[in-house]
C-alpha cells in the first residue's frame, strides 16, 4: 500500500476508532500480511483489509441503521438482533462508499472477517485467521490457534469456527448461517465423505 493511501485511511481510523480499537487494527494488518505473504495470498490486499477490518466497530446503532437505509443494505433478521455483526457488513459496503476502495478482494475480505463464509478466497481466509491471532488478541487458547496459523490457516480457520460456535451455543446465543458454512466447507474439504 502506498504511503499516500495508509496515511489518508490511518487519519480516517484515528478519527473513528479508540486508541485501543485502532491499535487492534493495526495488529490485525500486521499479522494479515505475514500470513499473506507465508502462504500465497496478496500481502497488500490483506494488510489494507486488515487496516480497515474495524471501520465501523465503534460506530453506534443509529449510524449504522442510517447507513443501511442511505445504502439500501439489508440485514436479516439474526444480523439485526447482533451488533456484533453489523461492522463488518456496512463497513464493507462503507469502504467502497466513502473511502474509495475499489479492490472487490479487500472489500469482501472485510464482509466476512467476523462470520467468514463459505469457500472463502486466500484474502478472507487471511483476514479471518488474522482478526483471531494480531499480537494484540489475550483469550484461552489464542496460543493454540496461533500456532496453528503458522502451520496451515484453514486449520487455524477451522479451530476459530469451533471456538466461536462453542462459545455462541453455550450462551445460546444465535450463529450466522455463514460461520456454519464456512465451517462445514473445510471440513468437508479435508473429509469429503463426511
Amino acid at each position: 500500500m502506498d504511503e499516500a493511501k495508509y496515511s489518508a485511511y490511518l487519519a480516517v481510523l484515528t478519527k473513528r476508532l479508540s486508541d485501543r480499537r485502532l491499535h487492534h487494527s493495526l495488529c490485525v494488518a500486521d499479522s494479515a500480511r505475514h500470513l499473506a505473504e507465508k502462504f500465497g495470498a496478496d500481502a497488500d490486499v490483506c494488510f489494507e483489509a486488515g487496516l480497515l477490518h474495524d471501520v465501523l466497530k465503534e460506530a453506534k446503532a443509529d449510524e449504522i441503521f442510517a447507513l443501511c437505509r442511505r445504502w439500501e443494505i439489508a440485514l436479516t433478521p439474526l444480523e439485526k438482533v447482533t451488533p456484533k455483526l453489523w461492522h463488518a457488513k456496512v463497513g464493507a459496503v462503507f469502504l467502497e462508499k466513502e473511502l474509495g476502495v475499489t479492490d472487490a478482494r479487500v472489500i469482501s475480505a472485510v464482509r466476512y472477517h467476523t462470520t467468514a463464509k463459505a469457500d472463502m478466497s486466500p484474502e478472507e481466509l487471511t483476514l479471518f485467521v488474522a482478526d483471531f491471532v494480531s499480537a494484540d488478541r489475550d483469550y484461552p487458547d489464542v496460543d493454540v490457534i496461533r500456532a496453528k496459523s503458522e502451520r496451515d490457516p484453514e486449520d487455524a480457520a477451522v479451530y476459530g469456527l469451533a471456538y466461536t460456535i462453542r462459545e455462541l451455543a453455550q450462551e445460546e446465543r444465535p450463529i450466522h448461517p455463514d460461520t456454519l458454512e464456512a465451517y462445514n466447507d473445510l471440513i468437508l474439504k479435508r473429509n469429503p465423505k463426511g
